[in-house]
């Protein structure tokens, strides 16, 4: 395991190339644009709040539809970085709201998306990749299936939850 000199070194030769610094900028850029995208288009969908930068982890921001801002949910739209992807999360107010909604969708047996585990540092009750090694050339068509896919996702969500009485 290197030392925390050893890896400073290695970032500030990293830094010095130059292209860690315009990719992250063009990063935080876009996920802003995508953040406007979905305030514009869908102004029944409110975005609170700024762009989550994170500690080169994951960025995201929030989206959240007025069924389950009601419940006291959001979708987050998430970049993560060692994974190199876009993903799309249910998450809550808390975390008892977490817990209240993950029981609801592991008891139902719903298979759709991925229902993650509550454990420490998770702030999520369903996972699903949007974009998997996002091709960053063409961002309009970038965006459109960033769209597709999380409209899908929100639809699937609020339509169980109709379904159930939580």
């Amino acid at each position: 395991m290197k030392s925390l000199q050893e890896n400073m070194a290695e970032f500030r030769k990293q830094l010095e190339k130059g292209s860690i610094q315009k990719a992250y900028q063009a990063l935080m850029e876009y996920m802003m644009s995508l953040k406007n995208h979905f305030s514009n288009k869908y102004p029944d969908y409110s975005t609170p709040g700024s762009l989550y930068n994170g500690y080169m982890d994951m960025t995201y921001f929030s989206i959240l539809p007025k069924s389950l801002k009601d419940r006291d949910l959001k979708i987050a739209i998430v970049f993560l970085y060692d994974a190199f992807r876009f993903e799309i999360w249910l998450s809550g107010k808390n975390k008892q709201v977490l817990a209240k909604y993950w029981k609801i969708f592991k008891e139902s047996g719903w298979d759709k998306y991925r229902i993650v585990e509550p454990v420490k540092g998770v702030d999520s009750v369903v996972e699903h990749i949007l974009v998997d090694n996002p091709d960053f050339s063409d961002l309009d068509v970038l965006t459109k299936k960033m769209e597709k896919g999380a409209l899908e996702f929100i639809q699937n969500i609020e339509n169980f939850l109709a379904q159930t009485a939580a």
